[in-house]
This record gives C-alpha cells, structure tokens and sequence, in this order.
C-alpha cells in the first residue's frame, strides 16, 4: 500500500509540476503580443507565491487520487475501512505536502500589529481567516457527483429532476433581458460601485487551476472547448451572436481549491481563499510577506511603500511598476507602451477606477507615515510603517461600515448589521464561499466605460473626479448587467473577443459546488417560491420575468444564486434584493464581531485614536491625496457638480494629534 502511494504521488507531482511550468511559459510567452481575453485574465487572476503552492499541492493531491482509481489501488481507500483510510489518507497528505499547508503557526500574542497573513487574530485558532485557506460553506456543497464535478458537468445529468440550461443562455434570456439603455443610479455615485471591488479584493481571491494534461489539452481548452481535467468551458446556444465569430465558446478554468484536511471526514472540494478574511488593507499591503516586503520602500527610515520611479503626477505618486518584462499591458495601448502597476493584489490593473483606488492608498499610506514622524521623530521605519498600516485598515473599516454598506443595504443595515457590541472571540469571521458571490452585486452598478492611460494622460485626478460626479448604473430586472460587460469583458482591441461577466459569474457559481436559489432563501429564513405565482411574488409581481426563469431552469430549486439574486426588487433605500441584504449583512456582522483588530474594539486603539477615526471619508481621502480641490460631503451618493461639492477646507481632516507618543 505504501509503495502505491509513493508511486502515485510521483508521477501526480511530475504532472503537475510539468502543468504549472507549461502554464507559466505559455504566459511568458503571449506578453511579448497584444492578449487575448483570456491570456489578459489569466494574467491579472494567476496565483503566485504561497498561494500557487497551496494550489500546486491541492492539484497533486486531485492528481494522486485519480491515479490511484485508475489502476485499480482505490481498494486502498475503502471508504469501508474508515481506519485504513485514515492512516492512508494521512500518508497522502504528507508525502503530497499537504501537511505543511496546515501546520500550527507561531504567534506573538503581545503585538500590537496584524499579521501581514491573518494569522494569530483568534486566540483559539490562529489559523481563522489567514491567508491561503479554504472559504468557508454556510450550506453544504452541492456537485454533480457528491465530491467535486460541478452540475452541468454531465450531459443528460438532472438537478432536481430538470436539466440546467447553459449559462450564456441564461445570461442572453436574462442578464440581457430587454437590454434597455443603462439607467443612471439617481442615489449612488461611481465611487459607490468601485468602492464594492475595492472592500471584495481585500477579502477574497481564488486564482484559476492549471491544467494537469499536455500542450495539446491547453488548446483545447482554449480553443476547441474540450471539457476534461479543469477545464469547463461555457459553450454557446444556438443562435448565439458570438457564434459567428468567436468559436462554439467561451473558455472557462476552474477555481483553484485546497487539499482535504485531516480527519478527511469530508473529501469535497473547498476553493481557496488566498487573502485574509479580515477587512485589513491586504489589498494594499499584500497577504504574504514576501510580497508585503516587495511592496515597502526598505532603504526609506519613514516607513514608506514604494513608488514610480518613472513617472510622478504632479508631484504626487503613482503605483510602482511591476518589472516582470515584457508586460501585458505595454500591448492593450501600444502607443503609450506603459507596464502593469505592482499593487497588494494582482487584480489592481483589470480596470482604470480600481488602479486609482490603489494610488490613492499607497498616496495615503505614504502621507500618514510622513505626519507620524513628524509628530514622532524617534519613531523608526517599521513602527512608522506598522501604526501607518494600522491606520489606513481603519480607515477602510470606517468607510465600509458608516458609509458604504448604509447605501448598500438600506433599512436592512440595522437588522443584520446591528451596532458594534464588542469582540466575540467565537465568532467565525472566514470569508464564506457564497460571499464571493453576494458581492459580485456590484457588477450590475458598472455602466458603459470609458477609458483613458493614467500614467501618459494627466494622472488620476480626471479619474477621480468622475469617480465623484458621475453616477454608477442602476440596478433594473430590464437591464442587469451593461452589454459591454456581457460582450466584452478584457477585450483589448477590437479585433479580440472578449468575455461574458455574467456566464462567467454564472459558470463559476456552478464551479463552487453553490447550492441553488431557494436553499439560500432558506438559509435566510425567506419565501421558497415553487410556482410561477409564488416566483412572480417574489420579483415584485414580474410574471414576465418570472416565466422566463421558469421556462429556463423548471424549478426555483435550480436557479443559479447570483441571477436569480439580482433580479430580486430592491430593498427599501438599499442596491441588493432581500436575498441578498442578508448574505452580505451576516458576512460584514462576522468579519467585524470575529476581528480581534477591529477599530472600534477597546485597546486597538485609544479613546482618542476612534474620535479621530470617526471622522475619516472617502472625500478626505481624495482632499489629501489628490490636487482636487472641491469635494461631495459623502462620496458614495450621487452628486452634481457644483450644488453638491464643498471645499476640502470644509471636509473634516483625520488629525493625528493622539498618535503623539512620547519618547520612551
């Protein structure tokens, strides 16, 4: 028995060791040319460091396991013999290196200061919520085959006794519904939208698998839409408009997932969530320390991250350059010929709003440890970097929860958000893997773009203010999401196709093993609609649309969340459906009451330390870290120039007066 297993492992680890090399050479190689849609999402959603190790693990530990089956050595984990199974499935675990992806962490319980990973914020289990672990399942998983196939996997197979319809066909008949013009938000800016990408890359990322096979199944998958391995793309239907010009589909990689753990009670696949769980800047400051060390101005005695050496803005910073040669983004704008920013988290490049949002930040970072030693001029570099970080986690913390999540959930806020009672040590904050798509809300706020080069055409300050005075799309059941995010998601040029947000979204869930619509209305103690009456009810008497969602899925059971949770009427004051209110609600409760660094937790920081943090706003943010000079009060609500702007003199500053400290 052992000596199939080592057997096994050897030849998975060569696999996978060949797959991950492949998949990495062939990147290298499309950077030097204009990318595909695909090649320009792998870029931006590829795992590095720690986290492609957790995943090189996971893969080899999948690899052995369908090794073992093939050449008939799975009598070696009989199911039967739970002993046998358990010294063999450790001995996997071990030889595969899954062992070492959980071992028990170090911590200094006196530190004032996060971890760069999370780890060590629960006392109990300082694991919980660090970096490079499984998201969380508030509801069992549902495959295909009860492990990790996702439904729709199978031709022929049923859910619930009804077939599923394809994901683009659901995203042509639905997402596209009427596909009237984008309706401006009469109540919610831009910033409101780009706010909700900015707080889910601080909270989570599961990066794609790399396919296990040769070169030949890479293009298949690319190309010839071959399903096998991780590989699950989203075919068209018939009469698709990209049919003609696109191929039979789209391509789809699976999410990366983690190995099973000890006492491998359960062996379905869990998704990794390769950041920390808690609202903690890690977007900004990266969730492993290799790259946190990367992102820092070391030979600086201030504390600073680093920035462009390239290029300033006038005379204000911008993101430092990642230097891996050539890059991709030197190809979306030839002319302007400018690299990939290097930021916390490697998604900062997908879009103009989030970039900004991440030079604004560092901008911030680097302004506050200045302040700090000016206040403090014993202080040295890393305390000038680590009370600077502790700051700038506040801030984002103040920002999600009095400002954003008020206009997100409406009337809902109190009751699934009620007021801050203090640290609860039981409480488990991880990042649960429905979340991942409660957020993803915010792409219906996304209207048509309009796109620019910050580094080459006057900085972010144009960015910014539009940011601030234009409106983000409305949320309507006749326009879900814009068809330029329907059509043409990464698309480079125009000559390169791109993507579908909404089959993506769609394919994912399907992905994660999501249980359906009517399990999570359960699970939020709402109506399980069953007919088409019921459903109508539900949409805000939309029979039509109702119908339409029936014709497609035949029963509520079966509805992919992210649709059927959007199309839901709004909440009173709110940008989410009921459904939704609740899902996201539960998850911001169990980030704030599970983080021991919360800011307005006792002893994180001073008395006057809150008082000052209260008064931060977006709008501040950009009075100091921008040259604009005129401002909205709040950020987030929809704003017209000039009846709702101000002068910065008029916005509150965060005054650093109680970080004083006298010199020991």
């Amino acid at each position: 028995k052992t000596e199939v297993i080592y057997e096994a492992v050897n030849e998975a680890k060569d696999q996978v060791n060949k797959a991950f090399l492949a998949g990495r050479t062939k990147l290298k190689a499309v950077m030097g040319s204009t990318p595909t849609a695909l090649q320009l999402s792998k870029v931006f959603k590829q795992a590095t460091g720690q986290t492609r190790e957790v995943l090189r693990k996971a893969q080899v530990w999948e690899e052995c396991i369908k090794i073992l089956g093939q050449k008939g050595h799975m009598s070696v984990l009989a199911i039967d013999n739970v002993t046998a199974l358990s010294l063999d499935l450790n001995l996997l675990s071990e030889e595969v290196g899954c062992n070492k992806v959980t071992r028990p962490v170090k911590c200094d319980w006196n530190s004032k200061y996060r971890t760069i990973t999370g780890e060590c914020n629960n006392r109990r289990d300082p694991t919980l919520g660090s970096s490079n672990r499984a998201l969380a399942r508030w509801l069992p998983a549902e495959y295909e085959d009860g492990i990790s196939q996702p439904y729709g996997w199978t031709p022929g197979v049923k859910r619930n006794g009804f077939p599923l319809p394809l994901v683009r066909d659901v995203s042509n008949q639905i997402a596209g519904y009427l596909n009237k013009p984008d309706e401006p938000d009469p109540s919610g800016s831009l910033m409101l939208m780009q706010w909700g990408q900015w707080v889910d890359h601080d909270l989570d990322f599961a990066p794609d698998t790399e396919l296990i096979l040769n070169e030949h199944s890479r293009k298949q998958c690319d190309e010839h839409c071959i399903q096998e391995d991780n590989c699950f793309p989203i075919m068209f239907p018939p009469g698709d408009p990209k049919l003609k010009n696109q191929g039979p589909c789209m391509p789809f990689f699976r999410a990366g997932f983690v190995c099973p753990t000890d006492p491998f009670s359960s062996m379905t696949r869990e998704q990794i969530n390769a950041l920390t769980s808690f609202l903690d800047a890690s977007m900004v400051y990266g969730p492993e320390p290799l790259l946190a060390n990367k992102l820092r101005n070391m030979s600086s005695p201030l504390g600073l991250m680093a920035v462009n050496e390239e290029f300033s803005d006038n005379g204000l910073a911008f993101l430092p350059f990642d230097n891996k040669k050539p890059s991709p983004c030197e190809f979306i704008n030839s002319t302007a010929g400018v690299p990939c920013f290097l930021a916390g988290d490697s998604r900062a490049n997908e879009q103009s709003l989030l970039a900004v949002t991440h030079t604004l930040f560092i901008r911030e970072h680097n302004r506050l440890a200045k302040e700090l030693k000016e206040i403090n001029p014993h202080w040295n570099a890393e305390k000038l970097y680590q009370e600077s970080r502790k700051i700038v986690g506040a801030i984002i913390q103040v920002i999600t929860y009095n400002h954003y999540l008020p206009l997100v959930l409406g009337k809902e806020l109190e009751k699934e958000i009620p007021k801050y009672q203090g640290y609860n040590e039981s409480e488990d904050p991880r990042i649960a893997n429905v979340f991942t798509f409660g957020l993803r809300f915010g792409h219906t706020e996304v209207p048509s773009p309009w796109g620019s080069e910050i580094a080459k055409d006057g900085g972010i300050d144009p960015f910014v203010r539009g940011m601030l005075a234009k409106p983000s799309k409305m949320l309507t059941q006749d326009n879900m999401i814009t068809s330029e995010l329907r059509n043409k998601l990464f698309q480079p040029t125009q000559k390169i196709h791109g993507f579908d947000l909404a089959s993506i979204n769609l394919q994912r869930g399907r992905d994660h093993g999501m249980p359906g619509y009517n399990s999570w209305r359960g699970f939020c103690g709402l109506s399980q609609p069953k007919t088409v009456e019921e459903l109508s009810a539900v949409l805000g008497n939309n029979r039509e649309l109702a119908q339409k969602f029936m014709d497609l899925y035949g029963t509520p059971d079966n509805f992919d969340l992210w649709i059927a949770a959007i199309a839901e009427p709004l909440v009173p004051g709110g940008r989410v459906g009921p459904l939704l209110a609740c899902l996201l609600g539960k998850q911001f409760k169990k980030i704030r009451d599970g983080d021991r660094f919360f800011w307005e937790k006792p002893g994180v920081f001073t008395p006057q330390q809150r008082a000052a943090l209260k008064k931060v706003s977006f709008s501040r943010l950009v009075c100091d870290n921008t040259g604009i000079t005129e401002v909205p009060i709040n950020a987030f609500k929809a704003n017209h120039y000039p009846q709702d702007f101000v002068k910065c003199s008029e916005i509150d500053r965060l005054d650093l007066t109680p970080w004083t400290c006298k010199k020991n």
